[in-house]
């Protein structure tokens, strides 16, 4: 989007997000979050990656399309993101790579898992001769993809038949090679 930033580690211990400085911008205490020192009526913060991402996108006027249609469109799949698959694919994550791996009752597992499939059979649909999510690359992209890039954080992969999905793996592979994707990947820099 071209606007300026200063990226800053928080990492989810406890110490990080819990502590009064970060919760006096998420009370939530969850990342991410922003403060936009230029914000609408002097400075903003911001929480919950949907709201930030609309946000920039309002405030730019990039990749939230062109007309009434193109934005509603993209803004319903930025709220199945944050609605469906972001907490799905999260959750699946805890119980296939986290504490929830070692319980032995695997009904939750199996839940989480058969709802993750569904979920991305819908992107797969939705991706069937287009190049991004709303047919232009959006915003709705910036929330899907990366959590598509966690199935193999998670180790999930196996486990929702990705290799089933050719659709969504060559968005996420097209996601990617994006250049400010490549840059995003390493901020804030890593050792």
């Amino acid at each position: 989007m071209e606007v300026p930033f200063e990226a800053h580690l928080v990492t989810l211990s406890e110490a990080d997000v819990k502590s009064p400085e970060f919760r006096s911008l998420n009370p939530n205490a969850k990342i991410p979050a922003i403060i936009d020192p230029n914000g609408p009526d002097g400075p903003l913060g911001l929480f919950e990656s949907g709201a930030i991402l609309l946000y920039l996108a309002e405030k730019t006027g990039k990749l939230i399309g062109i007309t009434a249609a193109d934005k509603a469109t993209i803004i319903q799949w930025v709220m199945f993101q944050m609605s469906g698959l972001g907490p799905m694919l999260g959750q699946l994550g805890f119980y296939v790579k986290f504490a929830g791996a070692a319980w032995e009752d695997k009904r939750p597992r199996q839940r989480h898992a058969n709802e993750a499939k569904r979920l991305l059979a819908v992107l797969e649909n939705q991706l069937d001769g287009r190049e991004w999510i709303a047919g232009i690359f959006s915003i709705a992209d910036i929330a899907i993809a990366p959590w598509l890039n966690a199935l193999n954080y998670y180790g999930t992969k196996d486990l929702v038949d990705w290799e089933s999905h050719p659709n969504l793996i060559a968005y996420l592979d097209r996601f990617m090679a994006r250049p400010a994707v490549a840059r995003a990947m390493n901020i804030p820099a890593r050792p």
